[in-house]
């Protein structure tokens, strides 16, 4: 009973402040990208303090002195939707690579429209690749971090699945490093869950892979690295 209560009141406070806040607050969507940035950051401050007070969920961060100052490329397991909580806290002003259709969803998505996101149509094939790697530039030109998910998905911590080549033309048309981004997120707010574990979430950054390799072998030492941190970090947080 006691996990279904923090549960409820968990959900309860996390919804709650996100639609009154998204409706308070839809002025700064007139304003430049930086008034919408300080809406964006105001709401994931306090969520984070929601999970610490009510859901006994913090996080640390491992390897920080990996991730270079000025533009790169964040390459980032994704097993929950904890981590998408966590990238403007950890990296200030990042453009994040993720579904179009997500801008789309009514005052929220208008958020995330206007904070500087590469929304791409994955339907449009190389239309969308085109697109993608226009925007990237451009963020790359602004010293900005480029989050992108490789496997192009949300995974649980024990499941695989291939690297997609989105990653790879990214650092091919960019020439910035590739930074693999770890973690055990989906151990404690499991995909698509009503219950959330309490406990600590990492966030490992491995040493960055430079610029002017191969794309087939900044691929494999990306996947290789990766995957490895990652099944160890969710090895720890399950003993």
């Amino acid at each position: 009973m006691k996990t279904w209560l923090r549960a409820l009141l968990f959900n309860a406070a996390l919804y709650g402040w996100t639609a009154i806040l998204s409706l308070v607050m839809m002025p700064t969507l007139l304003l430049p990208r930086r008034g919408v940035l300080f809406t964006v950051h105001l709401w994931l401050r306090h969520v984070a303090w929601i999970e610490r007070a009510i859901g006994g969920l913090d996080y640390k961060v491992v390897g920080w002195e990996n991730v270079p100052e000025g533009a790169a490329i964040i390459a980032s397991k994704h097993q929950s939707a904890w981590e998408t909580f966590k990238l403007h806290l950890l990296f200030g002003d990042p453009a994040v690579v993720l579904k179009k259709n997500l801008v789309y969803i009514p005052i929220w998505g208008w958020y995330l429209a206007r904070s500087g996101v590469v929304a791409i149509d994955r339907a449009k094939g190389a239309q969308a690749l085109a697109q993608m790697l226009k925007a990237a530039r451009e963020v790359a030109a602004e010293g900005r971090k480029l989050v992108i998910f490789p496997q192009g998905t949300r995974l649980p911590p024990d499941a695989y699945r291939p690297y997609k080549g989105g990653v790879g033309a990214l650092y091919e048309a960019l020439n910035v490093p590739v930074v693999p981004m770890a973690l055990n997120s989906g151990v404690f707010w499991p995909r698509n869950s009503f219950v959330k574990k309490p406990g600590t979430v990492t966030v490992e950054f491995l040493p960055p892979i430079p610029p002017g390799l191969p794309r087939a072998e900044m691929m494999k030492r990306l996947e290789d690295g990766l995957e490895a941190a990652t099944q160890r970090l969710v090895r720890e947080a399950n003993k």
